[in-house]
């Protein structure tokens, strides 16, 4: 085959409807695989972001109990000696065992705030992944010229929309 037929056939498949239609839905599975990829990401990241600020939140737990228990040492030794000072000592570990109670429920808080953005995260995840085989598919189907494997693809790629789209419900 001289290169002039071989051109005019690679024009005339290119211009073949089939191919235009599979090209236009990845076009459109594309769009959809960079947003969920983005809001996955997003979703990935504040995740971390609130499991490290519980982490934090904890760390400044313990520190306040262990001042509320020095405080209740150094209030029992000043009581047995009979102390003025040891109602200061006493006062301060109950502020600090107050403060340690408020401290770990926010530590709790955002537990569950990164809980809940794994949750999400791992759907986008999820939807991306179905989004990524929706493309692998309509390129197979241009290249075989196969359009049960275009209707695969347009089925993996509503999946993973409609399971990216789920987070949407998680509360």
């Amino acid at each position: 085959m001289s290169i002039e037929e071989e051109l005019k056939e690679h024009a005339e498949n290119a211009n073949e409807p089939f191919d235009k239609r599979v090209a236009a839905s990845m076009a459109i599975i594309a769009a959809a695989l960079a947003v969920v990829s983005v809001l996955g990401h997003i979703k990935t990241t504040e995740e971390l972001r609130m499991q490290e600020k519980a982490a934090d939140e904890w760390a400044h737990h313990q520190a306040q109990m262990i001042r509320a228990y020095q405080s209740a040492a150094t209030a029992d030794v000043l009581s047995a000696l009979h102390s003025p000072a040891a109602a200061a000592y006493s006062k301060n570990g109950d502020h600090f065992k107050g403060d340690a109670a408020r401290t770990q429920e926010q530590a709790k808080e955002n537990e569950t705030e990164s809980d809940l953005a794994g949750k999400k995260a791992l759907r986008l995840e999820l939807g991306e992944v179905c989004l990524e085989v929706a493309i692998v598919f309509a390129s197979l189907a241009i290249l075989s010229k196969r359009a049960f494997l275009w209707y695969g693809g347009i089925l993996a790629g509503v999946a993973g929309a409609v399971i990216a789209l789920t987070t949407l419900t998680i509360r």
